[in-house]
């Protein structure tokens, strides 16, 4: 077993409840953890025995551009697609923090963390 980790995706995005969110952006970051067998990959130096980092950015970037209201929600899209794109992902964990959310304080990042494992 092995892990892949991409740390701080950075994303300019339209989450949020209130109408003016959808309409000025705000800046995300995300982080994307994948569980996976990588003996295989580790043995033959094959991009085709890995989990490709590309196709996880571009889940996570394709994600990002729709929006949600809810940071859960759009957390829960990103697991979705990983388990069902990439079937030798046994486990991912998904962190994605809005950077100074406006929520009336001196908040530097709020953070939704999700994780699923394949049945």
């Amino acid at each position: 077993m092995g892990i892949i980790k991409l740390k701080n995706i950075r994303t300019f995005s339209y989450h949020g409840c209130l109408i003016e969110e959808g309409k000025i952006g705000s800046n995300y970051e995300v982080n994307l953890e994948i569980h996976a067998n990588l003996r295989k990959s580790a043995e033959s130096d094959h991009l085709a025995d890995t989990v490709d980092y590309v196709h996880l950015n571009k889940i996570v970037t394709e994600e990002m551009a729709i929006r949600s209201k809810l940071l859960e929600h759009v957390t829960k899209r990103i697991i979705t697609r990983v388990l069902d794109e990439i079937p030798m992902i046994t486990k991912t964990i998904v962190e994605v923090s809005k950077i100074n959310p406006p929520i009336g304080g001196d908040v530097e990042t709020v953070t939704v963390i999700m994780e699923e494992t394949r049945n």
